[in-house]
């Protein structure tokens, strides 16, 4: 509006004070949308873990009924319902195994590579893949309840939250605006009053100055941008964050510790030695290969494995919680 002033109409205000300022107000509006797009963006590569995550999640189950067995949508289970896993699928909610043996798959909650073998009596974990077994289960928890809802509400919670820097930054601004505002308010008067005419227009040229210069972009822009682009990069790299405040106390940690080495995996089991006895090695691979072309086995291959890759503790591969 100043800017539009002294272009339209210059006259109104003093004549060393004929400034536009098109470009300054053009320049700030343009930072601030690139610092919103910068947090959407890092919103989005923060919540591509949650949608896989949510992806984990079935829409039906088959249950045993007094009169049969049917298929009803996993939002209309109750503790108590008996579910079928046939091999290879995935389980649907949390629960405790009634009937069979066998492995499941719980990498994607663990990390360990290898199944985890499960007989009547053992918990299963929604989200989780059944091996070559045929079994059955008793629903614990559903909906909310399950430990996959949960991982998914604490990341969420986690996006969300404010850091306590965050907070500290509120506190600031919050003081530091009205603060700004009313001396800007305070030099207008004071130049009514003191400046020699035209006082009008000096005043306000004067507590516009005020305003400008104490713009306070960069501290609403730079905390809660440096925020998201930290959680999604480390979401990016298998880190979901439960708690906000881990991010900004992971920036003083020095040594980490890892519950397990399955934390450390890429979540499949791969060869690292070959010895043999009483049998050449391409016998023995010729062999191998045999028994495992059409197999089902955890260990036998199931694709094309990817290229093996050096662990690295600096970039897990597996999804640690911190």
């Amino acid at each position: 509006m100043y800017s539009t002033v002294a272009t339209f109409a210059p006259g109104l205000l003093p004549a060393d004070a004929v400034h536009v300022y098109f470009e300054a107000a053009a320049v700030i509006v343009t930072l601030i949308l690139l610092g919103r797009w910068l947090e959407a963006r890092a919103k989005g590569e923060a919540g591509a873990a949650i949608r896989k995550l949510v992806e984990l999640a079935l829409d039906t189950a088959t249950v045993e009924r007094a009169d049969g067995v049917e298929t009803i949508p996993v939002a209309d289970l109750r503790p108590g319902d008996i579910i079928r896993l046939v091999p290879g699928e995935r389980v649907a909610v949390d629960g405790i195994i009634t009937e069979g043996r066998g492995a499941i798959d719980e990498s994607m909650l663990t990390g360990e590579p290898l199944p985890a073998e499960k007989a009547p009596g053992d918990p299963v974990t929604g989200g989780t893949v059944n091996g070559t077994a045929a079994l059955s289960f008793r629903v614990t928890a559903t909906g909310a309840d399950t430990a996959l809802s949960r991982i998914i509400r604490m990341v969420e919670d986690a996006q969300a939250a404010k850091l306590p820097v965050q907070a500290l930054v509120d506190r600031i601004t919050s003081v530091f605006v009205p603060a700004v505002m009313g001396l800007a308010v305070l030099t207008f008067v004071l130049w009514m009053i003191l400046a020699p005419a035209p006082a009008l227009s000096q005043a306000l040229v004067a507590a516009i100055s005020v305003l400008i210069i104490a713009c306070p972009c960069a501290m609403g822009l730079a905390v809660p941008v440096s925020i998201m682009v930290g959680t999604g990069r480390g979401a990016q790299l298998g880190v979901l964050f439960r708690r906000g405040e881990a991010l900004q106390r992971l920036a003083d940690a020095r040594i980490v510790a890892f519950d397990k080495t399955g934390t450390l995996t890429r979540g499949a089991p791969a060869l690292v030695a070959i010895e043999t006895a009483g049998i050449d090695r391409a016998t023995a691979l010729a062999l191998t290969a045999a028994a495992e072309a059409r197999s089902e086995h955890p260990l036998a291959p199931r694709s094309s494995p990817p290229p093996r890759r050096k662990a690295s503790k600096s970039h897990p591969r597996r999804m640690c919680k911190a």
